[in-house]
């Protein structure tokens, strides 16, 4: 997604900018603002009663001077900081008191490959990150262009600096094309850590490794990255896995994904919630509700794109495939969706219970309520000049926009 005259997006697609506009997109202003459990301990509940004709939504600034950021999160310690996640290669700390530190957490940038669609994509903490100070990145090997998942250890876990050469190789993925990566790993209320993976590249899936189920491209994987490890594997699979057997590739969890950015789990339903970006006309929205969330779904990439057949056009073998809860066109600058968070925060209590998401062309926010199902109309909160790469989550539920002009954002809601 470089910032050039031609901007090269995540579903692979050029649209034209002018070179100016990221200077200009800085300086414009912000839009008007109308104990935590961990995300996916609690039970399930019922369907969420946001009405998002009822809200004003806003957003207010956290930090800028990023580079290229895509993702923000916490690691659960009640440290209060927020990580964010640079495309470029580093990780960098704000921390409770909102100051953005000039010492990246993590340093990777010598070692990540940044051309088109690459780059440092996903960040996940352990569970236990308090005491043993492990989190988890996925990032393209700047050596090989693969997609790789490191762990690294943080000595002491309050540490704001992390060495590099504490990194532990998970697992390595070889990838045929530099675009569609995915990227996004999140631990569930399981343990397990499950990764979103694109489906390898190019247009239109030419070696149909979204419905394959012996390739990990195109998936929802689900691993143990606590010991013991498979022999010759840095994790562990869990046994309940659905393609348990299948040799190398028994850590699939869901497949038939053409390039999931932005993935949530519900951390008060542990619903999951997948935003797959789509070819030539459709975006999609896959909503897979708690106890087994994804367990077993085939999404239907490349056999169908959202809701309709793509390949064949017409006449495509539906069965089996999950159909998403909501889809949109590529009309009025709409490109890419960006997946989000579900908001459970309290410090705006009416914005509890809806699922916000965007659009990284348009850089229109929306939302829905949470548990939508088939179909269900989007409500447009605002209309930015902003490539929203990305969401986050902190600690306390409260819901952040990440954009790629170098902003992070949080949340804010009144009534109407």
């Amino acid at each position: 997604m470089p910032f050039s005259p031609t901007v090269t997006v995540r579903r692979g697609t050029a649209i034209r900018v002018a070179a100016l506009f990221v200077v200009l997109a800085l300086l414009l202003p912000a839009p008007a603002a109308g104990t935590v459990a961990r995300p996916g301990s609690a039970a399930a509940t019922a369907p969420s009663a946001y009405d998002p004709n009822a809200v004003t939504v806003g957003w207010t600034k956290v930090a800028q001077g990023l580079s290229k950021p895509v993702f923000l999160t916490h690691a659960g310690d009640g440290s209060g900081r927020r990580f964010v996640v640079e495309q470029t290669g580093r990780i960098r700390v704000i921390t409770a008191g909102g100051t953005l530190l000039a010492t990246s957490f993590l340093n990777l940038s010598t070692n990540v490959a940044t051309g088109s669609e690459q780059g440092l994509l996903g960040l996940a903490f352990h569970p236990d990150y308090e005491t043993n100070g492990k989190f988890y990145v996925y990032f393209t090997l700047k050596s090989s262009g693969y997609q790789v998942i490191n762990e690294y250890t943080a000595n002491p876990p309050s540490a704001n600096t992390v060495d590099w050469h504490t990194g532990r190789r998970v697992m390595t993925m070889t990838d045929p094309y530099s675009n569609h990566n995915g990227g996004h790993i999140a631990f569930g209320a399981d343990g397990y850590l499950y990764i979103g993976t694109g489906d390898g590249g190019s247009a239109g899936d030419p070696g149909n490794r979204a419905q394959s189920t012996v390739n990990v491209l195109g998936k929802m994987l689900r691993i143990n990255v606590n010991p013991p490890f498979i022999s010759g594997r840095g994790y562990g699979v869990p046994g309940d896995n659905p393609y348990v057997g299948i040799a190398g590739y028994d850590e699939i969890w869901s497949r038939g994904l053409r390039n999931p950015w932005g993935w949530s789990f519900d951390r008060s339903t542990n619903d999951l919630y997948i935003a797959d970006v789509g070819q030539n006309r459709y975006e999609e929205l896959n909503i897979s509700l708690a106890p087994n969330a994804g367990r077993n779904v085939n999404y239907g990439w490349r056999v169908m794109e959202g809701r309709h057949c793509y390949s064949p056009m017409s006449g495509c073998a539906t069965s089996g495939k999950v159909q998403p809860q909501l889809e949109y066109g590529h009309s009025s600058g709409n490109c890419s969706i960006t997946g989000g968070y579900v908001y459970r925060g309290t410090a705006s209590p009416v914005l509890d219970g809806g699922y916000f998401f965007a659009d990284y062309c348009s850089g229109r926010l929306w939302s829905i309520p949470a548990q939508s199902t088939f179909p269900v109309n989007k409500v447009q909160h605002i209309d930015s000049a902003y490539n929203i790469s990305g969401f986050g989550e902190d600690e306390a539920g409260e819901v952040y926009v990440v954009f790629h002009q170098g902003l992070v954002y949080r949340l804010v809601g009144t009534p109407k």
